[in-house]
């Protein structure tokens, strides 16, 4: 589903709950199958700024119990989209789901690049307010500029990010 108006709340912590109800009916359908569930992306971080969707990564082992995710994933709604171009991140979208917020899911094993990005992103975002007020800021401001405009949105924050992600190690 691809975004049509770009739209950044200030943080809400109804986000950390909504996270907890996906991640209930997801441990539900393949808990036995997942090393852990984290919740990654903005509305992760106390106070951070956030587009209203919960991102979340689904850790297993490795790929030799991706078909098996896949097929209980399914079962609840989600369909595999597949890499979208990053290497061990698969991508789910869903349908029926109006009782869960809008979210992204990703299935990443646990050796992951991706994954680890996202958890050291969030991890530092969480331990600096500093970085976190300067990112809201930019993403405010991104979305004021550029309210139905995802891709210049996304351009626009990038040489923050860039910035945040020199200070904390991932470049």
């Amino acid at each position: 589903m691809r975004i049509t108006k770009v739209i950044v709340l200030p943080y809400d912590r109804a986000w950390e709950s909504a996270f907890e109800e996906i991640k209930k009916e997801i441990e539900g359908a393949i808990g036995d199958l997942m090393i852990g569930i984290e919740h990654v992306g903005s509305t992760s971080v106390e106070g951070l700024s956030a587009k209203p969707c919960i991102d979340i990564d689904v850790i297993i082992k490795d790929y030799s119990i991706f078909d098996a995710v896949v097929s209980k994933l399914e079962a609840i709604g989600y369909i595999h989209e597949g890499n979208l171009g990053i290497k061990d991140r698969e991508a789910f979208k869903y349908l029926n789901k109006p009782h869960l917020q809008t979210h992204h899911l990703y299935v990443c094993p646990q050796y992951s690049r991706e994954l680890h990005r996202h958890i050291a992103f969030r991890d530092f975002l969480r331990s600096n307010g500093e970085a976190v007020e300067k990112y809201s800021l930019v993403k405010e401001t991104a979305a004021r500029l550029f309210p139905d405009d995802i891709d210049k949105y996304m351009e626009y924050k990038a040489s923050c990010i860039e910035e945040l992600y020199m200070l904390c190690g991932l470049k």
